[in-house]
């Protein structure tokens, strides 16, 4: 990792704040902005601050955290969030993705994997644990790739025949970023360019 990654976390468990904190203090990349225990002191937070990837556990108390990552994408696209769990149901993992987020890690993670999620989120790629990678691969149905919300997007206006440059300044994100986008998709349907993706998502019914 090159620049510095600000983090912040939102877990209702004082414990869990202190054992990822505790995992990840020695590593001089990483800035911690600090935590919120609900959705509240959240948003609040970022209406001052913006991390830069955002830990975000499922469960919030009377809040969901599902519906907290929809809302904070909506309000901060380019905030990165990790969906932090126990759980490992495909459900869970599906709707958090859905709602905007470029990740999901259980709360039993090592140091090195929640480094490997923080590397694989800042550079605009998914990342799943083995857990929720396995729950995902045993459950998905007629072989539907797994698509964040902005991957959706992406595929979308390519299907609308709109280059990266155009994509980019309509979703207000960098033509790199597309490309990104582009590429992780190519991967996800097996698909050897842009016609044969296209082709594909329209059979799946994905768009």
């Amino acid at each position: 990792m090159a620049a510095t990654i600000k983090l912040f976390i939102v877990d209702d468990h004082h414990m869990v704040i202190e054992g990822i904190y505790s995992l990840l203090q020695q590593e001089t990349q990483l800035e911690w902005m600090g935590h919120a225990t609900n959705a509240d002191s959240c948003l609040a937070f970022l209406r001052v601050r913006q991390p830069d990837i955002l830990f975000m556990d499922i469960s919030l108390g009377e809040t969901s955290g599902i519906d907290l990552c929809k809302t904070v994408k909506e309000l901060y696209p380019a905030v990165f969030i990790i969906g932090l769990s126990t759980f490992n149901q495909q459900s869970f993992i599906k709707k958090m993705m859905e709602h905007g987020a470029s990740g999901y890690v259980l709360k039993n993670a090592t140091r090195q994997e929640l480094l490997q999620a923080i590397e694989t989120v800042r550079l605009g790629q998914t990342y799943l644990s083995l857990e929720a990678a396995q729950s995902i691969s045993n459950q998905q149905s007629e072989g539907v790739p797994l698509l964040t919300r902005r991957e959706k997007e992406v595929l979308e206006q390519i299907a609308e025949g709109l280059t990266n440059q155009e994509i980019a300044e309509k979703l207000f994100i960098s033509s790199t970023t597309v490309d990104t986008h582009r590429k992780n998709l190519l991967a996800k349907f097996k698909a050897r360019n842009v016609a044969a993706l296209i082709m594909i998502a329209t059979r799946m019914q994905v768009i």
